[in-house]
């Protein structure tokens, strides 16, 4: 069955954890023991319902408390496909845990409260998501039942967030009035809401087409790990591992290796012992050549006549993560991209992004904690890359803070400095 990753974001208490654990129950997704824990909590706590939100709010503080810090990922499938959830925080002081869980979604679904309407958080996550090429995205108007299912207020946020989005990209945006807390339009239609004719929201996550928003055009193959198991049996045996990019590989195919520049043809495909007649992403396989080539953890193998690019000098769009430093012009860091490691240095940060109104502040100086900006950066080695509206994978990655190795940063490639 198909695979659909997706990101729950909005603002604080309006609703993910709740939504999330509605779709698992409704979803016969729940162990009847799970269930009765929750119930049991629930009543120790003093809920009048069963807080549902306790089936991914699994840290303590995030149960004391009654809000999401750290990214949860929850599986579950239906007949028609399975999913992988990320629930992310709502605060501001998490957005780069959002940023985590979003950059491998292919939908974000992004939660209003019916009696707030759009915050601050729900524009930066629609930013953020929107930056991060996720294309697809879902609004949910939570909390209907506590404006009386009224379609006005519905209309209302959708008119304002349809306005807020029309300076985004996005492939496709849906609004779906829900009750999280009730199940109202989640799994069933609604009854109390017969003015909405769309679709549920499981009913969408089963049936949104996601296939055209992976690259088949250009073949990206970064190589993680060198395969030698110098035993009897595969004493002659060399592949390189690694997860296809882009693009699709077939045995016969004319390659070309970089930065090495030397070309071969694959000679087969492996994935665990099985050989493959084609690979494509996001499949992770071993690749056999037909010549012996010097090829290590940080090449990539791709075709002659379509070649990422290859330079030191990049534009990027960078959330910086750090609490305890900022990233100003002159900073130097560790650049991790694809399988390939070096170090860069920030030449210049040339603006910082206001997500409430999406102007550019040209006289920012520096990127504090959860700040997003553009800068250009230069690496000790040419990194082979494509922009990250082409390439989500090879137009990625991370900045780490070499003294205590913690990631600082993610940056989305926007082409040659």
């Amino acid at each position: 069955m198909e695979l659909l990753r997706f990101a729950t974001a909005g603002s604080v208490d309006d609703g993910k954890s709740t939504l999330i654990g509605r779709l698992l129950l409704d979803a016969k997704q729940i162990f009847e023991d799970q269930l009765e824990a929750v119930e049991r909590t629930s009543r120790d706590r003093g809920f009048d319902y069963v807080n549902l939100a306790l089936l991914t709010d699994g840290l303590r503080a995030e149960r004391e408390q009654g809000i999401t810090i750290d990214v949860a990922y929850r599986y579950f499938s239906t007949p028609k496909r399975k999913f992988i959830i990320a629930d992310t925080p709502g605060h501001v002081q998490y957005t780069r845990n959002m940023v985590t869980g979003a950059s491998t979604a292919d939908l974000a679904l992004i939660l209003i409260d019916a009696r707030k309407g759009m915050l601050e958080q729900s524009r930066r996550h629609a930013v953020i998501a929107s930056l991060l090429r996720v294309g697809h995205l879902v609004v949910c108007v939570n909390k209907m039942d506590l404006v009386d299912y009224a379609v006005e207020v519905f209309e209302r946020i959708k008119a304002e967030f349809t306005e807020f989005a029309a300076k985004l990209e996005f492939a496709d945006l849906t609004f779906i009035p829900i009750s999280a807390l009730d199940g109202d339009n989640v799994t069933e239609r609604s009854a109390k809401m017969p003015w909405y004719s769309g679709p549920t929201l499981l009913w969408h996550l089963e049936n949104v087409y996601v296939g055209s928003d992976r690259n088949l055009i250009d073949a990206r193959f970064p190589v993680q790990y060198v395969v030698r198991p110098m035993s009897n049996e595969y004493h002659d045996y060399r592949g390189y591992a690694g997860q296809v990019a882009g693009g699709i590989f077939r045995p016969g195919d004319e390659v070309v290796v970089l930065p090495s520049g030397f070309r071969t043809t694959v000679a087969g495909i492996d994935s665990a012992s099985v050989s493959l007649e084609e690979a494509f992403p996001p499949q992770s396989v071993t690749m056999r050549l037909a010549d012996e080539i010097d090829i290590s953890r940080g090449d990539m193998i791709c075709r002659p006549n379509n070649m990422p690019t290859q330079s030191q000098d990049v534009e990027a769009m960078i959330c910086w993560f750090s609490p305890e430093r900022t990233l100003t012009a002159r900073t130097t860091l560790a650049i991790k991209h694809t399988s390939r490691a070096a170090r860069c240095q920030v030449k210049a940060l040339r603006y910082r992004l206001d997500v409430n109104t999406l102007s550019r502040d040209e006289s920012a100086t520096h990127l504090a904690m959860n700040d997003i900006g553009r800068v250009s950066l230069r690496t000790t080695v040419p990194l082979l890359y494509d922009e990250y509206r082409r390439n989500r994978t090879t137009g990625s990655f991370i900045l780490i803070d070499e003294a205590t190795n913690a990631t600082v940063g993610a940056g989305m490639i926007l082409g040659a400095g």
